[in-house]
């Protein structure tokens, strides 16, 4: 069965099933490629599911509705977000919880986070409408279980609000190459100080871990051959005591049997592993342009552009060459998607969580594959 670790006082699965990435059928969720993975996932002994508001424009929520009341509500913990930036007042907030509990079939949540929060969103919504304390109404009314935050913003920020309240968990990006991104190492290290509870979103960066030229391949081989990229990333993130739950957003069955293979014998990564990792992120710094971890919290855009498709792409060429072969994938895109159609307004800038300044990217992707 898959390792668990205790989590404000449940035993979760180290291994997450994060329901932002569901295999899709013509813009919609397969449904039934996604429930045989929710059947094998449980039946392995996968126990913590993650969906959001947002989520698949609302339909992860409404499907995980569906499949996951088969089971025995004792044997999951179901999380989902409250989405902050959307709140305009404290009584939205209760109409919006109650309508995630109706789409998704619920009574209550096992754990309930203010979903994406940052300095500037916890100042004017967490603390401009109390949200604490209508979490903590929640709490008592027995609608959630256990409440926390997930973070995009800088260290001083998730500092500040981490040291606020005495949270029962908080859910960060983490993985070997955002060491020093957003909360970061740092961040890690005062949760665990603090006693609270980490759930790490992104462990393999939305797939570009496990998207290497073949010199990166050999020296990930180098550090352990019988560890691939997928296993390499996640069992650095798991070798953090601090970590209680790792997400992994899955789209089909191989991601999730690979998955599986690393974490029914979870074997934490040794020293010489960990520093043979160090040495091979410096290689792959140098590669990677753009910092997009195709979140879309950029989109959609005002002019059609499709950003983090735009970044995928660059990125894929400058890890893995081939120019000509991504220069024809990114114009096989809309017309209206590609970089070219950017006038620079700035709003997508405003929402990134890697304040990547997208417009300046853009010119250069434009660049790169139109000019």
């Amino acid at each position: 069965m898959i390792e668990k670790r205790n989590m404000a006082g449940n035993e979760c699965s180290l291994l997450g099933f994060g329901c932002m990435r569901f295999p899709t059928k013509g813009g919609k969720i397969d449904e039934q490629k996604a429930a045989q993975m929710i059947d094998e996932a449980m039946k392995a002994g996968i126990n913590y599911y993650d969906t959001a508001y947002f989520y698949h424009n609302g339909d992860s929520e409404r499907f995980l509705g569906k499949v996951l009341p088969k089971y025995p509500r004792d044997s999951y913990y179901l999380t989902s977000k409250l989405p902050v930036g959307l709140l305009t007042s404290r009584e939205h907030a209760q109409e919006v919880l109650s309508e995630q509990l109706e789409r998704l079939n619920a009574d209550y949540l096992d754990y309930y986070l203010l979903h994406a929060i940052g300095g500037k969103s916890f100042d004017e919504k967490v603390l401009g409408f109390d949200l604490i304390s209508l979490c903590e109404e929640w709490k008592a009314q027995g609608k959630i279980r256990h409440f926390g935050f997930s973070f995009h913003d800088d260290f001083p920020a998730f500092e500040r609000i981490l040291r606020h309240y005495p949270w029962d968990c908080c859910q960060i990006q983490y993985n070997y190459l955002d060491t020093e991104n957003q909360a970061g190492e740092k961040g890690l290290k005062l949760a665990g100080e603090l006693g609270i509870p980490v759930i790490v979103m992104e462990p393999i960066r939305g797939g570009a871990l496990v998207r290497f030229p073949e010199e990166i391949k050999n020296e990930f081989l180098a550090v352990n051959p019988r560890r691939n990229l997928a296993n390499m990333a996640l069992s650095w993130v798991g070798t953090h005591e601090e970590v209680k739950v790792i997400l992994s957003g899955m789209s089909n069955l191989t991601q999730l049997r690979d998955n599986l293979k690393t974490f029914r014998h979870f074997t934490p990564l040794t020293d010489e592993e960990m520093a043979g990792v160090t040495r091979v992120v410096e290689l792959i710094r140098a590669r990677v342009r753009v910092p997009c971890t195709a979140c879309r919290y950029c989109m959609p855009c005002p002019r059609g552009v499709d950003i983090p498709r735009a970044f995928h792409i660059d990125n894929e060429e400058a890890m893995h060459g081939h120019t000509q072969v991504y220069r024809a994938q990114y114009l096989r895109g809309k017309v209206e998607s590609l970089a070219s159609a950017c006038v620079g307004c700035g709003v997508c800038k405003t929402k990134c969580p890697q304040h990547i300044d997208i417009p300046a990217r853009l010119a250069e992707v434009k660049a790169r594959f139109e000019d």
